[in-house]
C-alpha cells in the first residue's frame, strides 16, 4: 500500500479515530456531569476494578507520573477521590473512590455504553476480532524496537 502524504496513512488513521472518539465521549460524559474530563472517567473506572498503584494507573491510562499527579489532585479536590500516604512507607498512596465518585461511576455507565455502541455501530464481532489482532501486532512491532 503507497502513501502520498502522512495524513493517509494507516497510523494517522488511528490517531484520527482516537480523537473522533475521545470528542464524543468527551461531549457525552459533559452532558451528564459537566466538571469531569475523560481521563477522569477512566481513572475512576481504573481505580473502581483493581487495587493499583498511582504508577500502575498511570501506565494504563497512558499518562506520565506529573500528569497523573495533578489529575489525581484535581480529583480530590472535586471529591471524586480520596487519598492517603501509606503508613509504611510513604512514598506510596491509596486511591479510594469517594460516594461522589461512586455516583458519577453509577451515572457514566450507561453513557460509555452508549459511546462504545455509537462508536462500534455497524462493525461485526468479526471485523472487531481481526481490528484488535492487527492493533495488537503494531503495538508488538513498536515496543520491540523502543
Amino acid at each position: 500500500m503507497k502513501f502520498n502524504t502522512p495524513t493517509s496513512t494507516v497510523l494517522y488513521s488511528i490517531e484520527e479515530t482516537i480523537k473522533a472518539y475521545r470528542r464524543l465521549c468527551q461531549k457525552n460524559i459533559s452532558s451528564v456531569i459537566p466538571d469531569i474530563t475523560v481521563d477522569q472517567a477512566l481513572i475512576l473506572i481504573m481505580i473502581s476494578q483493581s487495587d493499583k498503584t498511582q504508577s500502575e494507573i498511570a501506565d494504563l491510562v497512558f499518562k506520565d507520573y506529573a500528569s497523573m499527579t495533578r489529575i489525581i489532585s484535581l480529583m480530590t479536590s472535586k471529591d471524586y477521590l480520596h487519598k492517603t500516604i501509606d503508613n509504611a512507607d510513604k512514598r506510596k498512596s491509596k486511591l479510594t473512590i469517594t460516594e461522589k465518585g461512586r455516583e458519577v461511576l453509577k451515572k457514566l455507565k450507561p453513557m460509555i455504553r452508549k459511546n462504545r455502541e455509537t462508536a462500534l455501530a455497524n462493525i461485526s464481532d468479526q471485523e472487531l476480532q481481526q481490528l484488535f489482532e492487527t492493533l495488537q501486532k503494531i503495538t508488538q512491532n513498536c515496543q520491540l524496537n523502543k
